[in-house]
């Protein structure tokens, strides 16, 4: 802290005024971690006055949050780096960290005589690595807290303490009250979590997965199988943990994968449980869903792709020309490649069901291997392929109008281009001609 240029710079301007630093600042200081870029600020009286000083001494853009409550924010010009700017609760430091969410968000340090105050021992509890609140009745003041502790759960691995975690499970439900849109933020950021899974299986133990993700009422019907060790729920969360990556969208189609499942299950007479088409079916499901929690477009467009997807991978490993199948599955995924072959790989490893050997695994496993050693080898074609024709070029050589065969000759010529089959502009005119014969 004393080696904040950005916090050093504002300590002249704070002159006689009562200012405390608090919140994920200062936790992420006592966890060791990265120091984040937002500060913020608790004062006693004149926030406003404070902010407006902020914003002219370090040139940043001043915007009121909270007028009614009086919360500014800061924007400093590399858009990373702000301060939010409070004024504490009447006017009272003890008040004000009393009704904060958790003890380790109660610590506050004072800018200008450099003096810790933590009324509630939030820097004992983190030492001790567990999550309480100095009021149960906090979490009422503001119901997203009951999945923030989740959040929180899932970045440091705490437990959670026993009077607090029975209080949740009795009004966990109360959270749906917050606006949508602060629930998606903390979902995404608790799956950016290290923990993740511990709170994804305490959530479920507790019953408040179903309410976050009502899908899981209905998968958690689907018990083990001969190809499923797990039942689907747990399943589900198995595969979250095989994801190898930090991208927390991936981690959520993970979860997501075989949501269309339920809808799709059937069990034959020798007692195989079938679920045909549930890759389909899931996708429409995770759209709907997903756009009801309010992900962005975007983001359901890529996490719906992942469950569409999800089984597509394992399907090839029995084509017997596996370089244009390979180029076929590239050319449709492209750049999401190597994130459907990881999400199939970790739904892999978290099926072990009596009908599933040691070698069967390890064939799949080396065959996704295959596939995204493939994908890397012709990843510049994918990013970036060169045309080795364009439209009008092809409509004058095989003298056509413009129509639907255009684009799918494209789609052929960027294909043939992955396998190596093409590699210049006269092979590409041969093979549209032996194309179109």
């Amino acid at each position: 802290m004393f080696n904040d240029i950005i916090l050093n710079s504002i300590s002249e301007i704070i002159e006689n005024q009562e200012v405390y630093l608090v919140g994920g600042y200062l936790r992420n200081y006592f966890l060791n971690k990265k120091i984040s870029k937002d500060r913020d600020l608790v004062c006693i009286k004149n926030a406003k006055k404070l902010a407006d000083k902020i914003s002219q001494k370090l040139n940043g853009t001043f915007i009121e949050l909270d007028k009614e409550n009086q919360i500014y924010r800061v924007v400093l010009k590399d858009k990373e780096n702000y301060f939010d700017i409070s004024n504490a609760l009447e006017n009272d430091i003890i008040k004000d960290a009393k009704r904060r969410d958790f003890t380790i968000n109660s610590i506050f340090y004072n800018l200008k005589t450099n003096e810790l105050l933590d009324p509630f021992d939030g820097i004992k509890d983190i030492k001790n690595k567990i999550i309480k609140t100095s009021d149960l009745k906090n979490l009422e003041d503001d119901t997203l807290r009951y999945l923030r502790m989740y959040r929180f759960q899932a970045l440091t691995g705490f437990e959670i303490d026993k009077k607090l975690e029975n209080y949740t499970k009795l009004n966990f439900k109360n959270v749906l009250s917050s606006a949508k849109e602060r629930i998606n933020y903390e979902i995404i950021h608790m799956f950016e979590g290290q923990y993740i899974v511990k709170t994804l299986l305490q959530m479920y133990e507790n019953n408040a997965l179903e309410i976050i993700f009502p899908f899981i009422k209905e998968i958690k019907k689907v018990p083990p199988n001969s190809h499923h060790h797990l039942d689907l729920v747990h399943h589900s969360i198995e595969t979250v943990k095989n994801i190898r990556t930090n991208n927390p969208l991936l981690k959520i189609a993970a979860l997501y994968h075989d949501i269309g499942k339920p809808s799709t299950w059937t069990i034959e007479p020798q007692g195989r449980h079938r679920f045909i088409g549930h890759d389909i079916k899931g996708y429409e499901l995770a759209k709907k869903e997903l756009s009801e929690l309010k992900f962005s477009n975007k983001q359901i467009a890529y996490i719906a792709k992942m469950v569409k997807y999800h089984i597509y991978p394992a399907s090839l490993i029995n084509c017997p020309d596996n370089k244009k199948a390979y180029a076929r599955f590239i050319r449709k995924l492209e750049k999401d490649t190597p994130d459907i072959i990881e999400l199939s790989r970790a739904d892999r490893l978290s099926a072990k069901g009596v009908d599933v050997s040691e070698e069967m695994i390890n064939s799949s496993i080396n065959h996704l291997e295959n596939l995204l050693n493939y994908y890397n080898e012709v990843q510049s074609l994918v990013k970036s392929p060169k045309g080795l024709l364009n439209g009008r070029e092809i409509m004058d050589i095989l003298n056509i109008p413009p129509s639907k065969k255009i684009g799918m000759l494209l789609l052929e010529i960027k294909e043939a281009q992955l396998t190596g089959e093409i590699t210049t502009k006269e092979e590409a005119i041969n093979f549209i001609k032996k194309q179109s014969r």
